[in-house]
């Protein structure tokens, strides 16, 4: 085999973890890594649409502690525990309106999907990781987590704000022994989740699809590319963090938003 074949599959004989991987971001992350010669466990609350026997499937629903237990004792009996772990679970699925549209429950399970399933399946399947003294970890935040729209984000914003902090935070303590945790904040990307999002956000507003899309772009500042991302892009940065070629990055947050973040960050 030669050089270039072996360097397209960098990610051989690794196990990989993949939450929330059958649709959007999370789907093609998975592919990705696949292609990479990595065995991949995906986890999802439902069951994929399509059966996909090239990775292992762990129905899930990972806001809720027992779940996240289940999964790291299926994966320690099966494969011995992961080398790469992805934790791209998250949903802004919470009422737009600002502060008083939202109450305790709604803070709860933002707090609890976004941040909260993180921070257990770490807790679950690090100490592997830092018996074998390598290992990779991603949080997949958003941009959302240093950009807030009151009208709409408030909730999701806060909990992957914290999801930022405590990957950062992460990354300083697993670091000296020889693991990397980086998180990456996606913008707008064209997924299903995000079809949904606008839809519903135009459905309150009496607009349409169309219109609302091009409200959310202002609202955002703009995206100097002029358009939303394709989830393969975010996934090609993903696997360049886990693999070989990004083995001197950690505790970074990459945002991959077109341009659109309106600092210099």
């Amino acid at each position: 085999m030669s050089d270039q074949q072996l360097q397209g599959r960098d990610l051989e004989g690794k196990i990989a973890l993949v939450t929330g991987g059958t649709k959007g971001i999370g789907k093609a992350i998975t592919a990705r890594l696949l292609s990479a010669g990595a065995t991949v466990v995906v986890t999802a609350r439902n069951e994929p649409e399509e059966v996909d026997n090239s990775y292992h499937f762990i129905a899930a629903d990972l806001s809720k502690a027992d779940e996240v237990a289940k999964v790291a004792t299926e994966i320690s009996n099966k494969f011995g525990g992961v080398d790469i772990l992805i934790n791209n679970m998250g949903a802004n699925t919470f009422p737009g309106g600002g502060f008083s549209a939202l109450n305790d429950e709604h803070w709860y399970q933002a707090l609890e999907v976004n941040l909260l399933s993180s921070v257990r399946l770490d807790r679950a399947l690090l100490p592997k990781m830092l018996e074998k003294k390598s290992g990779v970890i991603i949080h997949i935040s958003s941009t959302s987590g240093q950009f807030p729209i009151w009208e709409s984000t408030m909730a999701y914003s806060a909990a992957k704000s914290a999801l930022n902090t405590y990957s950062k935070s992460l990354a300083d303590e697993a670091g000296p022994h020889g693991i990397r945790v980086n998180t990456v904040s996606p913008g707008l990307t064209k997924t299903e989740a995000m079809s949904s999002f606008l839809t519903d956000l135009a459905g309150q507003a009496g607009i349409t699809f169309e219109e609302m899309t091009q409200k959310l772009f202002d609202r955002v500042g703009g995206v100097p590319l002029g358009r939303m991302a394709e989830p393969e892009e975010t996934a090609e940065l993903v696997y360049f963090l886990v693999s070989p070629k990004g083995s001197y990055i950690t505790g970074a947050n990459y945002f991959i938003d077109g341009g659109n973040f309106p600092v210099v960050k």
